[in-house]
């Protein structure tokens, strides 16, 4: 039965990447944040009272902060006025809330700083930071690492860590400013951090994440003779070219330039190009390169059986993709959440549904939790509202928090489908959830919105989102200027 009521008792799978995401984890790009153990949990049933505290706090400080066609100025005086004391916990809640409004984050972070008995740790200062970056205030947040340096509210030592540096290093390789990434990279030696080549390889990763690959590629061989070209600097440009660009023709041409050079490759270097070659659908390429894998005696892992698994059932293979997990684990590997949805993604794509909702039967009855790309496989499928929030009702049942990107396929989809009072729904829903809308949110509204005939209510989320210091989409706002130019003007009246 397709959406079981049955649950596992289980935590499901760290191991949280998509085949078809980039590999960064294996280079340490992930944020630090695990999931919690049994252990964890069991504190969080007894602190429930004080966690409900802190829920009735953070409300009543996201009442203030939201108040519509409020200045800063006079949030900061409503927050002056309020009787919330400050904590870590409500501090890091409330950024977490406000990340895609930069100046209310940072006129909540200022009042918090003064309150008595409270002073920013580590944790908060680096997300402040990492909201300033993403706005692109890089001076600001070169402003609060300086603050950092001198020891934070108490004046102690230095808070710095490298960790904070690579927070500004990825906001500008978001941004594209290559040069002030590898500027701030050379600032390690000004904090008297050491800069060896793990930290050399996360400025590389940084750079491939956001799609400054070819700057990366280059970065690497022109330091080589002080960072030594390695597998592991290699697998960070393959990632780059064959999972964020998504070219095979450019991650075959590492793929060589490894050989060329005598540079091993290892399962992560298989695994990564079987996956970029199974995202564009060329199968016998991810066949050749797995039977070049086992003929080296190299033994695939689940990364490398879970790209076979997607891409033999993309290319309608299906009962081979069964073999080929009935052979991963004859092996000892057992399959996790990512390869049911190496199965479950091709079938909802090609519309084999009723096929789709067996293999997820199947991954319930294992035991494995569904992840957030399960059910966005579900979604792209649905073809009415009645089934989307049917889905979505389920998906939050189980544990499963929708994120910006189910919020924004679901606004594109009922836009499509003219149902507008379900997409102002789905868009208060998604604040109501603690998702603060971001950009790529804000564009998917107004264009869904303009192109359904919605001017007013698509002006008007343009300028709430210009107000927040997000960039709007050129051409929408290029048309809805136009619009705004070309409106009759209300004549005043003539009456006393």
């Amino acid at each position: 039965m397709f959406f079981s009521s049955s649950t596992s008792t289980t935590l499901g799978n760290s191991d949280c990447d998509e085949h078809d995401g980039d590999q960064l984890e294996n280079y340490g790009e992930h944020d630090g944040y695990q999931l919690e153990n049994h252990g964890e949990r069991l504190v969080l049933f007894k602190d429930s009272v004080k966690k409900s505290e802190l829920e009735r706090e953070v409300g009543l400080i996201m009442d203030i902060i939201r108040q519509p066609g409020q200045s800063c100025v006079a949030v900061r005086n409503n927050l002056e006025k309020s009787s919330v004391s400050a904590s870590p916990e409500l501090v890091t809640e409330v950024l977490s809330q406000v990340q895609n409004h930069w100046e209310l984050a940072f006129t909540f972070f200022l009042w918090a700083d003064k309150k008595p008995d409270y002073a920013h740790s580590l944790r908060q200062y680096h997300s402040m930071i990492a909201i300033l970056g993403k706005m692109r205030r890089f001076d600001t947040a070169w402003t609060l690492i300086d603050e950092m340096k001198r020891g934070g509210k108490n004046g102690d030592q230095s808070m710095v860590t490298p960790q904070t540096l690579l927070i500004m290093i990825r906001r500008y390789s978001a941004v594209h400013d290559v040069g002030k990434a590898i500027n701030t990279f050379y600032a390690y030696k000004r904090f008297n951090f050491e800069v060896g080549i793990d930290a050399f390889h996360d400025l590389l990763s940084a750079l491939c994440r956001y799609k400054n690959v070819k700057e990366a590629e280059n970065l690497m061989l022109c330091n080589k003779d002080v960072y030594p070209l390695t597998t592991k600097s290699f697998n960070i440009i393959l990632n780059g070219w064959c999972n964020i660009i998504v070219s095979p023709r450019e991650g075959k041409r590492i793929w060589w330039e490894m050989c060329n050079r005598g540079i091993h490759r290892d399962v992560i270097s298989y695994s990564t190009i079987i996956t970029c070659y199974s995202k564009s659908s060329e199968t016998k390429e991810v066949i050749k390169i797995y039977n070049e894998l086992k003929a080296t005696g190299i033994s695939p892992d689940r990364k490398v059986y879970n790209g076979m698994i997607h891409a033999l059932a993309k290319a309608g293979f299906v009962e081979k993709a069964r073999d080929m997990m009935k052979s991963m684990e004859q092996k000892g590997i057992s399959p996790n959440a990512i390869t049911y949805n190496s199965l479950i993604m091709p079938l909802c794509k090609c519309r084999q549904i009723l096929e789709a909702r067996d293999v997820f039967d199947e991954m319930l009855q294992r035991g494995l939790l569904p992840t957030v790309r399960t059910y966005h496989a579900f979604f792209r499928a649905s073809r009415t509202g009645e089934e989307a929030f049917s889905l979505l009702k389920k998906m939050t049942s189980m544990g499963c928090c929708p994120n910006h990107d189910t919020y924004i396929m679901l606004i594109r989809k009922f836009c499509h489908w003219g149902e507008l009072e379900n997409v102002s729904k789905l868009w208060n829903e998604m604040i109501s959830n603690g998702l603060d809308p971001d950009r790529s949110s804000y564009v998917a509204l107004i264009h869904g919105l303009f192109l359904s005939g919605m001017l007013e209510e698509a002006y008007k989320y343009h300028l709430e989102m210009k107000a927040k210091g997000l960039l709007p989409e050129p051409e929408i706002e290029k048309r809805l200027q136009a619009w705004m130019a070309g409106k009759p003007r209300v004549k005043p009246s003539n009456k006393d």
